[in-house]
């Protein structure tokens, strides 16, 4: 079926791209911040690495609930929830007057963050067909990457001329901003009443018949769809969920990967400021290329797949293909040692940081082909406690090896051990998820 004139999905997509966006500016900040930070307050490379874990594990404790709630009370209202909460806890770091202060500040950001993907995953499953939804998701995950592509110029200025406490209070704020716009614009495709027959015809193309496909109660006459009645969606435990094997598979992906993202996010920033004797200003273009070219990785994986789907490939291998190619493309990261100068680490960690938001596309994608929708968010957010809790262990180990070799006196050492395990993770990744679900079976029931 061609894509219809009407396209008030994208519209959707805009709404979850700023959505992200806004998360991983929140995120970020005490990352782009951390020399300064350390030296204001005289934090080691632990007590920065717990105030990662405090974030880490309130995220991944949040992923769990907000994708239980997300399915119970919809899309909707949970994504607004989440906002207000995160929102609010961002700007609270500027009251934070030590370490505690901002160890409760990140706990309460991590719970609310926790929201985002499970709301954004299903808002997505609700609005698009299977063969568009990778590129849907890495459209709006995308986000991260211009995040930290405008974060460190702007966190940058704010800081320089008006301390570091403002940077959290701005960024903050334009989660409420945006929780305007998502009120007024989101609704589900039934219930939206901006969308034509035809539209709403295309995003069940692949999951009903067209005389059980629902219908936006705007339209009338013509443009009406005959619908039959849609039961409502049953409840499902988590240990159901754990019961099948497309639920591991996703989980332990996450758990391996999901950390090597928040490395990058976490620690780059301040890999390029002691390796190149750089501060927050001048380091500034070396994070945002990084991102840069990870943007075109997040667009571009969620393409290749859906590409590869539309020419016949079956959406199993299409995936598994993909991903295979975007775990291969992270292995280059592993000679970031052998550099010596910066732009040439800037490649390479690039690279790295593209091939992994092409990856997270993917993966959760993953998800919604497996999975019924009534499941989704609660899926999403067993694989995002899991992939959080990767990134509660990996900043601890960070944390360690970091502060070994600093006291050694070669930093840079430890930075090489953590991009080792950064090279290798995805194909490790790749292959267990291989073994549990070669052929990404499809759950009619969970």
């Amino acid at each position: 079926m061609r894509q219809p004139a009407g396209k008030y999905r994208w519209v959707v997509v805009t709404l979850l791209f700023f959505a992200t966006t806004i998360n991983y500016l929140d995120r970020q900040v005490i990352g782009l911040l951390k020399d300064n930070l350390t030296a204001d307050f005289h934090w080691t490379e632990k007590d920065y690495s717990r105030i990662v874990m405090a974030f880490s594990g309130a995220y991944a404790i949040a992923l769990l609930l907000f994708g239980r709630l997300i399915d119970k009370i919809g899309t909707r209202l949970g994504y607004a929830i989440s906002v207000i909460i995160w929102s609010a806890a961002a700007m609270c770091h500027a009251l934070a007057t030590g370490t505690l202060g901002f160890a409760v500040a990140r706990t309460a950001l991590g719970f609310g963050e926790g929201g985002n993907f499970p709301a954004a995953i299903k808002a997505v499953a609700e609005w698009f067909p299977k063969k568009d939804r990778a590129f849907a998701t890495g459209i709006f995950n995308s986000g991260t990457n211009i995040a930290a592509i405008a974060g460190p110029p702007a966190i940058a200025w704010i800081f320089s001329t008006y301390g570091w406490k403002q940077a959290f209070l701005w960024t903050g704020a334009l989660g409420f901003i945006w929780l305007v716009a998502w009120w007024w614009l989101y609704e589900v495709p039934s219930k939206q009443r901006r969308i034509s027959a035809e539209e709403l015809e295309y995003i069940h193309s692949d999951q009903t018949p067209k005389s059980a496909s629902p219908v936006s109660p705007s339209l009338q006459g013509a443009d009406a769809v005959s619908i039959a009645p849609v039961p409502p969606a049953p409840a499902v435990s988590w240990r159901r969920l754990f019961h099948h094997r497309q639920t591991w598979a996703i989980v332990l992906g996450k758990f391996l990967t999901d950390p090597i993202w928040w490395f990058y996010l976490f620690w780059i920033p301040s890999y390029f400021n002691t390796t190149y004797h750089l501060d927050i200003t001048h380091s500034a273009i070396h994070v945002s290329t990084v991102y840069i070219i990870a943007s075109f990785g997040s667009i571009l994986g969620g393409y290749l797949s859906g590409w590869l789907i539309k020419r016949g490939l079956p959406v199993y291998k299409a995936r598994k293909f993909s991903m295979l190619g975007f775990a291969i493309c992270v292995v280059p990261i592993f000679f970031v040692r052998y550099t010596t100068g910066i732009w040439s680490a800037v490649w390479l960690i690039s690279l790295a940081a593209s091939a992994h938001q092409a990856w997270s596309a993917n993966i959760f994608t993953l998800a919604s082909d497996m999975f019924p929708k009534y499941t989704l968010s609660s899926v999403v957010g067993v694989a995002g406690m899991a992939g959080s809790t990767g990134g509660i262990l990996f900043p601890f180990l960070i944390g360690i090896i970091l502060d070994h070799f600093k006291l050694l006196g070669l930093l840079s050492t430890g930075y090489n051990i953590i991009f080792g395990i950064c090279a290798g993770a995805y194909l490790l990744a790749w292959t267990v998820m291989q073994i549990l679900s070669p052929k990404m079976i499809p759950l009619t029931k969970v």
